[in-house]
């Protein structure tokens, strides 16, 4: 059982048929459509070797070698709580924030309007899915897996020249929102640090703390069996729920009323709530890995069926902590609401440790997915004795990046809005309706394809706008202005 997308590796496209440009093939597991092989399938002829791809709370349950079981069914209840351990992270914390840059009555009423474009997509993805599998023979598909397929059987001979494009695409996000995770993991643990320390030891530089953090952090990179990190994830799944619990008793003291609150905040401010909010709702990745460990797929569609209980269940959660953030602190609320807590209680820095520590321990789960699809792209141009060495030296460079991005940009809600505008909209919400229009190719309806298209533009305009107001932001901050 695990709350990771497994994404097959480019590595296996030497073990299908490929026809090269010169017209020549090479003979491997799997047949081919048109000019572009289908991907494979770990189910095909043995196991393939995969890529762990942890959501925001990563799996805590792995095979002894190291792989994912594949051959272990989950029941539907385990299935829910793995989406909810998938779908509630750092993104959670973050919630009042976004109510802070809509107001709270545009921002509850568009978090329900965004988990319900959110939950339509994860529909949409699973539906693709379990088509291009019937199409294919294939016992199940990942994300990338279903990007390059739906291309690579389409009966457009310009559209399935698309299809290694479209996995690369899928990929490229994937490590992007990946690194971005790492990069707000440095900033929240070092800013939780920073208040618990001062309040006790008084004023001491942010760096100080990044620092600090950068060698345990080293220390969890270098860790390249995931069996090692089972534990970690496990307690760190822990430490954050009773955490959070622990955030909603402070949360419900002393609420003011909703009229001290702004209704609306400014049109402005719209695309920082946007990407916010999509960071938070990134748990596509999820959806299908966890669909095909299930005892009974087809329970994971309905209208009371597994994908929405449990994604109903986590937009409430949503939408409670910002609500309730945002009226309980107004506009002094910050980039996690933890930070919000008073500093001189006991159990307010004992929620703030443990929620750090929750973070800090899932870094290396998050960081074992851009270390794994880069090093294979490396591995290939290098002797096998450098192996070792390079993925080493792959690790700690890309821990040092993360570290000299967070030290650089040290606000947690510029990062997280950024990192949610930037990739996690593309993995969200236009990624799935662009594979379901070419997967239905000539049999797709006009108001289908309508549907899609307006899906698909309501993403792009918040990548658009929530990116450009972000990067804005970040250009003010460096040239010294408080606010953002």
């Amino acid at each position: 059982m695990m709350d990771m997308e497994e994404q097959e590796v480019e590595p296996l496209i030497s073990d299908v048929l490929v026809v090269t440009r010169s017209g020549t093939e090479r003979r491997g597991r799997e047949g081919i459509v048109s000019d572009i092989s289908i991907p494979s399938s770990p189910e095909v002829h043995g196991r393939s070797k995969k890529i762990l791809v942890p959501s925001d709370a990563e799996s805590d349950l792995l095979s002894e070698d190291g792989e994912a079981e594949t051959d272990h069914k989950i029941s539907n209840t385990d299935t829910i709580i793995h989406m909810l351990k998938g779908n509630i992270g750092t993104g959670i914390l973050a919630m009042p924030d976004a109510i802070k840059n809509s107001g709270l009555l545009v921002g509850n009423i568009g978090l329900v309007f965004m988990a319900t474009i959110c939950i339509h997509c994860m529909h949409i993805l699973v539906n693709s899915s379990q088509e291009l599998c019937k199409r294919t023979n294939l016992p199940f598909l990942t994300y990338s897996d279903v990007a390059e397929t739906c291309f690579a059987t389409s009966s457009s001979p310009r559209l399935r020249a698309f299809a290694p494009t479209a996995r690369t695409v899928i990929d490229v996000f994937l490590c992007i929102t990946q690194l971005g995770f790492c990069c707000v993991y440095f900033v929240f643990v070092s800013q939780n640090l920073e208040q618990i320390f001062n309040h006790y030891y008084g004023e001491i530089n942010y760096h100080i703390y990044m620092a600090i953090i950068l060698l345990p952090m080293l220390l969890l990179a270098s860790i390249r069996n995931l069996k090692y990190l089972s534990p970690i994830s496990m307690l760190a799944n822990i430490l954050q729920f009773i955490g959070l619990g622990i955030i909603f008793y402070y949360l419900f003291q002393d609420l003011p009323y909703t009229w001290e609150r702004k209704k609306f905040a400014s049109w402005g401010q719209l695309p920082l709530y946007f990407g916010t909010a999509i960071y938070a709702f990134e748990g596509i990745g999820v959806v299908l890995p966890l669909e095909n460990q299930m005892k009974t797929p087809a329970d994971m569609k309905g209208w009371n069926g597994v994908l929405n209980t449990s994604m109903i269940i986590v937009s409430c959660l949503y939408i409670a902590v910002g609500f309730f953030g945002y009226l309980k602190y107004g506009d002094t609320v910050t980039g996690s609401i933890t930070l919000n807590l008073p500093v001189n209680e006991f159990l307010a820095t004992l929620v703030k440790i443990m929620m750090s520590l929750a973070v800090f321990f899932s870094y290396s789960l998050q960081f074992y997915v851009p270390v794994n699809l880069l090093n294979l792209s490396i591995q290939r141009r290098i002797s096998p004795q450098h192996h070792l060495i390079a993925d080493y030296a792959l690790r700690f460079s890309l821990v040092l990046l993360t570290f000299a991005l967070a030290a650089a940009i040290p606000r947690l809600e510029l990062f997280i809005s950024l990192v949610g505008a930037a990739s996690s909209s593309t993995l969200a919400i236009m990624a799935p309706p662009v594979i379901d229009t070419v997967t239905q190719g000539n049999t797709c309806s006009w108001p289908r394809a309508l549907k899609n298209m307006v899906i698909f533009t309501l993403g792009f305009c918040g990548f658009i706008t929530g990116s450009y107001v972000s990067i804005k932001n970040i250009i003010k901050y460096f040239d010294g202005e408080d606010e953002p």
